[in-house]
């Protein structure tokens, strides 16, 4: 029977995470009816329906950037996805659920109400960077300053951490499906063919890298012809999608410069001392930590398993609150976040 469950509610995936492992993983897309708004599939199967369901139904994706776009859906999703993990075996759990950092009360407030609302008891949130602290065991007793960048599919989170508390962070909108979208791009200009967000995802994971290989490879995908509308296949190669995603991840590479150029000089030196910890499942592109590294002048450390860093954070989060009681960041629970 669970009783401290990690939620991790994001833009791509969700995943729930309880006695030391994961119990679910789906992607986080709900197929509704367009009359009554109702959900119709949930998961893998609603993902597969995107720019394939009738006039009659609609592919939905509540999560956006990392924060719920719509409520009612949401709820429905994390409800169906409770019940198929825990078949309503759940006593008075303890849920930790994470968050974006840099949002507003009232953003940790909806989360809390939708994780809640689906069946949830004692719930607390966190930001993401955070539970990836945790998760590492970072010593939050001394002031030392770590950096961590997690590249999730709607945002990535990029944040300095010391004594437990988030002293400089952002929450930036550019992250692992914007890979994708200038995929898409480049193929339509380079080709005059439009693609589906799957094919445009299916390119990514099987040839895209920023860092040069020794062989070039290549695959053959499908679209539509934009001047004939008819289908068409063509071959594209890992050399092309390396120009179409270089920007991208340029930006990124960016956005971690300005949150390192609002850093105190001794936090500096830490992070130089001890590198960047990368994480999310958009770290997962290949010689994307080198690339990272690369360009800010910093060792950059890829996590093991970094698409469930955060929700084990979490995890160990609610097991160990101790490790912050002699710093300023507390842990909010739903009815503190109520009170604010």
């Amino acid at each position: 029977m669970a009783t401290d469950i990690g939620i991790d509610l994001g833009t791509s995936k969700t995943v729930i995470f309880s006695s030391s492992k994961v119990v679910l993983e789906l992607p986080s897309f709900v197929t509704v009816d367009n009359e009554t708004w109702e959900p119709v599939y949930f998961g893998e199967k609603a993902k597969q329906t995107q720019g394939r369901t009738p006039d009659s139904l609609t592919c939905v994706s509540p999560i956006e950037n990392g924060i719920i776009a719509d409520y009612d859906i949401a709820e429905s999703m994390l409800k169906n996805y409770m019940e198929q993990a825990f078949g309503g075996k759940l006593l008075r759990p303890q849920i930790m659920a994470t968050l974006p950092a840099g949002l507003t009360e009232l953003q940790h407030h909806s989360l809390a109400n939708v994780v809640e609302s689906a069946g949830g008891r004692n719930i607390s949130v966190i930001e993401s960077p955070l539970a990836v602290a945790y998760g590492l065991g970072l010593d939050f007793s001394k002031p030392h300053g770590y950096m961590i960048v997690d590249v999730g599919a709607g945002t990535t989170d990029i944040a300095v951490i010391s004594l437990g508390g988030i002293s400089v962070c952002d929450s930036f909108k550019t992250a692992s499906n914007d890979f994708d979208l200038q995929i898409a791009k480049y193929i339509r200009k380079e080709y005059n063919i439009e693609i589906g967000p799957l094919m445009a995802e299916n390119i990514k994971k099987q040839l895209a890298s920023l860092s040069s290989r020794n062989v070039e490879i290549a695959m053959v995908a499908k679209g539509r012809n934009v001047f004939t509308g008819l289908p068409e296949s063509f071959e594209i190669t890992s050399d092309e999608i390396f120009e179409a995603i270089s920007d991208t991840a340029t930006a990124i590479c960016n956005a971690i410069r300005s949150v390192l150029s609002k850093t105190d000089p001794d936090m500096i030196a830490d992070i130089k001392t001890d590198g960047i910890y990368l994480t999310g499942g958009g770290a997962l592109l290949n010689g994307f930590a080198k690339f990272i590294s690369e360009y800010i002048g910093v060792e950059v450390k890829l996590l093991d398993d970094p698409t469930h860093s955060v929700v084990r954070g979490a995890a160990v989060a609610l097991k160990h609150p101790e490790l912050l009681k002699n710093v300023n960041y507390q842990l909010r629970s739903i009815k503190e976040l109520i009170i604010e």
